[in-house]
């Protein structure tokens, strides 16, 4: 009787008559299924997904690549921007993502209403905290409560008059060092140059850096005294890069073994040196008395009990603190001193406002400054053309779905409203790419501009606690720099607002040149 060979996925004579083990033809099996996978799943993503009918480009709703690109690249913001010109008011940025630039969708995803709670962040878009510990902005909502409570009275109107002679000191400083340094050299008079150009990015952040280093432990980082730099400063803009490509690792598989490999070594590397130095920071105003009324003040008279903060939250809020509090002030500087010199119609007035409205430096305050009509306006409108924060903060839809701007949005889809987007949008704002603080102050040209969708310190219960703060070292700053100097663009910063973004702007130098009043 002849025995008839039997074949069979798991046993039995492979390809072209030889064995294989079972464990091969499986493997090979799955290497035939998984583009498969992909390609039924793109097709249900573009055609057949809950967000299938939003406007976008295909390929981006699709799936994430082109997302995880734009995000490395930098020019994530700019693509929104176009995108939103292109589609309108909503745009699918990715297969589970909308992006809005409308007013009446900030307190939907970001306020709280009757039957809807505050929508989860997507902390994947978030560089990951020092310390691994939560932090104010990244928190559940019991976390995030204790912390706002214990870091209120620091932010209060209040507390900050009670530090003003702290902040003009070193505004005074600010000012004496862009004199000293604006003064050409001998070399430079021999080679023609009667005034000496200064890069005022770095000159802007050594005065924020300083000031919320006192105001956060009591003690500056000596920016303005040596006119550089500390080193602890110069690698928090690692720290934010590395949130790039920590975002990017943590949509994917092995996340935690990823953003190693996909993280250049000098930036994983600066961003271990942050924490460490942030923690040196935190043990040192440890060993501080309590006299002082900083910001760690408060938190030190709980530190202990339930209500207080453990040193892990201490290490990560206080790193929160300084970049928060001083680089997004110091880039609003930047951007408002370029635009004011790029439109000198602006700065003529501007000028006027403020050398007329002051015989010395002693009289520039707080309480002074606020009647500042028009600088308001210059600085509201230098927020809206160059927020610094210009992405959009994404939130998670609630499980049973929500209406945003009139769209039926499913629970689990990301949602954010894109700063630069929406500011720049001609759906909102007349002459949008054009710096006009006239439509701040009622100009009846203006009168259709859609100004409520400027959140610039965000919206809701986790909007921005240093608002009070960054209005006042604004204020002041801008209010000196206008008094004491006349100020002139250098060529090679021309193009300065051409830049990269890592949910903050990558700042190039602003070279300027500054000539002293007398």
């Amino acid at each position: 009787m002849a025995v008839i060979p039997r074949f069979s996925v798991f046993h039995g004579d492979g390809f072209l008559g030889g064995k294989l083990p079972s464990i091969w033809v499986l493997f090979g099996i799955s290497l035939a299924l998984i583009p498969t996978y992909y390609f039924f799943l793109v097709i249900y993503n573009v055609y057949f997904h809950p967000l299938a009918n939003y406007p976008g480009p295909k390929s981006m709703a699709a799936t994430r690549i082109p997302y995880m690109r734009n995000t490395i690249s930098g020019r994530y913001t700019q693509r929104l921007k176009a995108l939103h010109d292109q589609y309108g008011d909503v745009v699918r940025i990715a297969p589970d993502e909308l992006s809005f630039i409308n007013s009446d969708t900030w307190k939907v995803m970001y306020g709280t209403r009757t039957g809807h709670g505050q929508k989860q962040k997507d902390y994947r878009f978030y560089p990951p905290t020092v310390a691994n510990s939560a932090s104010i902005i990244q928190s559940d909502d019991q976390d995030h409560s204790r912390f706002r409570r214990l870091l209120s009275h620091a932010f209060s109107d209040s507390s900050l008059r009670s530090q003003e002679p702290i902040i003009k000191s070193y505004v005074d400083l600010l000012i004496q060092r862009l004199r000293e340094n604006s003064t050409p050299t001998e070399q430079d008079k021999g080679s023609g140059n009667t005034v000496k150009p200064l890069n005022l990015v770095a000159w802007y952040n050594f005065a924020t850096f300083d000031i919320i280093g006192d105001l956060a432990f009591g003690e500056p980082f000596d920016c303005l005294k040596n006119s550089d730099y500390h080193d602890w400063v110069q690698i928090i803009f690692a720290g934010i890069k590395f949130g790039a490509y920590a975002n990017i690792s943590r949509r994917l598989p092995g996340s935690k073994y990823l953003i190693k490999l996909i993280t250049p070594k000098r930036v994983f590397a600066q961003k271990e040196w942050h924490n460490q130095l942030t923690r040196e920071k935190v043990a040192s105003r440890l060993e501080k008395s309590n006299d002082r009324p900083d910001f760690f003040a408060s938190i030190l008279k709980h530190h202990g009990t339930e209500k207080g903060f453990s040193v892990d939250e201490m290490v990560s809020n206080g790193s929160t603190l300084i970049v928060a509090g001083s680089e997004t002030t110091a880039t609003l500087l930047s951007g408002v001193t370029y635009l004011l010199l790029k439109n000198p119609r602006v700065l003529m007035k501007l000028q006027e406002e403020v050398r007329s409205a002051f015989n010395s430096d002693e009289e520039i305050g707080f309480d002074s400054c606020n009647k500042l009509v028009y600088c308001l306006a210059v600085l509201t409108e230098a927020m809206r053309l160059y927020p610094p924060v210009p992405t959009g903060l994404p939130r998670i839809v609630d499980a049973q779905g929500d209406m945003i701007e009139d769209h039926w949005v499913p629970g689990g889809t990301i949602v954010s409203v894109s700063h630069l987007a929406a500011y720049h949008s001609e759906r909102n704002f007349t002459d949008a790419e054009q710096f006009v603080p006239e439509r701040h102050l009622d100009d009846p040209r203006y009168v259709n501009d859609r100004r409520s969708v400027m959140q610039p310190f965000s919206f809701g219960p986790r909007n921005c606690i240093g608002r009070n703060l960054a209005y006042v070292e604004m204020r002041i700053i801008l209010a000196r720099m206008i008094f004491n100097f006349d100020m002139e663009l250098d060529p090679v910063s021309n193009d300065w607002m051409n830049q990269d973004a890592f949910i903050l702007w990558e700042k190039p130098e602003l070279m300027v040149k500054l000539t002293p009043r007398t």
